[in-house]
């Protein structure tokens, strides 16, 4: 019974370890979980989402009603397993069409987020929120629907396949008290990088990672394991993550919070050993409802240990090593000193809220291959963070940009020589300016 019982917890408190190292690196990067994920590619924004579903469903909301939900829509009565995993699949397609449409939302709605982030009192409102959301995660109180409700849901359909998918829409409101915390930080994701389509991959793959338990019991009978402290380190985990999202958003807010937070071994040293400290005092394994002053207390240092840690080493993983000395006027001075002085014109359009601004920002014009060649340009940035602003909108729709990132370079002779619009590393990116007179 004892081992039994053991590793589950062990292993939440690897995984923990393991996600609160080195993730930065993999996925969560930025201390906006998914906004790294995403400059790195449209696949590490999925996996992110779809790992951050599957943390949810192993939480104690979720968790608990998996064999249960599977019995109701029909699966362990089934006739075959090919039966089985058609039911189920029918469920996760539920689950998926219940949260597909919010992420499609929020990328339209994301036209309205670009200026509201240039607000720093709702920066803190919304670090604010995250806080409260990882109190949630960490007990100090619980988020959950009326209970009647929730079992009026859960008998939602019935069995067969209208029902199994039924079930799963309604699957995702019963769910609601664990997914909110997880979800809050996706969507806020979604609506920064105003794109609808990536909203709904988004929102598709954190569905399916919710599911996946579902249809793993429901087509190969699996039995799970108990319920039991575990989950709560899950919570823990995930709470974590939410506390490192809202000091995010407080390091943009106050960026004299983070100035001294640059890339280099003392940094990352530091970071990493209070990630290491907060977990073995407690911030995952130890539970505030466990009796004792000394529990919370160690419980609580933990956790400002390890979300210190983790923001401060995140932080540090996506500033730039080295800056460039960008044009200190606006773009049509720029554009008549590059004319005058015979010099080509580099002109990047950014934006507070874009991850892929920020890793070009941080890995191609910092490269130390690229600096010595860029520093022949007249390099310029517009902020088009709020893209209302009369003046970012007319500069837009002059230069023809439709989306961020978006890097234009003239040649010397004022013409437009090259047009980016994602993502370039740096030898790609070096091979083309040097090209340019």
């Amino acid at each position: 019974m004892g081992p039994t019982r053991r590793s589950p917890s062990l292993l939440l408190v690897s995984l923990a370890a393991a996600l609160l190292l080195f993730a930065p690196r993999a996925a969560w990067a930025a201390p906006d979980a998914f906004t790294e994920a995403l400059a790195r590619g449209p696949v590490y924004a999925a996996l992110a989402a779809l790992v951050g579903g599957l943390l949810v469903s192993l939480t104690p909301c979720v968790y608990p009603m998996i064999a249960v939900t599977v019995s109701v829509f029909g699966a362990r009565q089934a006739r075959s397993r090919w039966e089985g995993a058609a039911l189920s699949l029918a469920f996760v397609a539920g689950i998926v069409a219940m949260f597909v449409p919010l992420g499609v939302l929020a990328g339209l709605s994301g036209s309205m987020f670009g200026a509201v982030l240039q607000n720093r009192w709702v920066l803190v409102g919304i670090a604010l929120l995250f806080l409260a959301l990882a109190a949630s995660m960490f007990g100090a109180f619980e988020l959950a629907l009326p209970s009647g409700l929730t079992n009026r849901l859960a008998q939602l359909g019935g069995i067969g396949y209208k029902g199994a998918f039924a079930l799963g829409l309604a699957c995702g409101l019963i769910a609601s008290p664990c997914t909110g915390p997880v979800l809050t930080g996706i969507l806020t994701w979604i609506a920064k990088e105003r794109s609808a389509p990536l909203g709904a991959a988004a929102m598709g793959a954190f569905a399916l990672g919710l599911g996946i338990p579902f249809f793993l019991v429901g087509t190969f009978a699996i039995q799970l394991p108990k319920s039991g402290r575990w989950m709560v380190h899950v919570k823990s985990t995930l709470g974590i993550v939410l506390v490192v999202v809202a000091l995010h958003f407080l390091g943009t807010a106050f960026p004299q919070l983070t100035s001294w937070l640059r890339p280099g071994p003392v940094v990352y040293g530091v970071a990493a050993a209070l990630v290491v400290l907060g977990l073995l005092f407690g911030a995952v394994h130890r539970d505030f409802a466990e009796i004792g002053a000394a529990v919370k207390v160690a419980k609580g240092t933990g956790i400002v240990f390890a979300s210190a840690g983790a923001f401060a080493l995140v932080t540090a993983l996506a500033t730039p090593s080295a800056t460039l000395s960008w044009w200190s006027g606006d773009v049509e001075a720029a554009r008549a000193e590059a004319l005058r002085s015979g010099r080509p014109l580099l002109i990047d359009f950014t934006a507070a809220w874009c991850g892929a601004c920020k890793q070009l920002d941080r890995e191609t014009f910092a490269a130390p291959s690229v600096q010595p060649e860029i520093s022949r340009f007249v390099a310029v940035k517009v902020d088009a963070t709020n893209d209302e602003d009369p003046k970012v909108e007319a500069t837009l729709e002059r230069y023809g940009v439709v989306g961020l990132p978006t890097v234009l370079i003239f040649d010397s002779e004022g013409r437009e020589a090259i047009r980016y619009t994602d993502f370039v590393p740096p030898g790609q990116f070096l091979e083309a300016i040097r090209r340019i007179n």
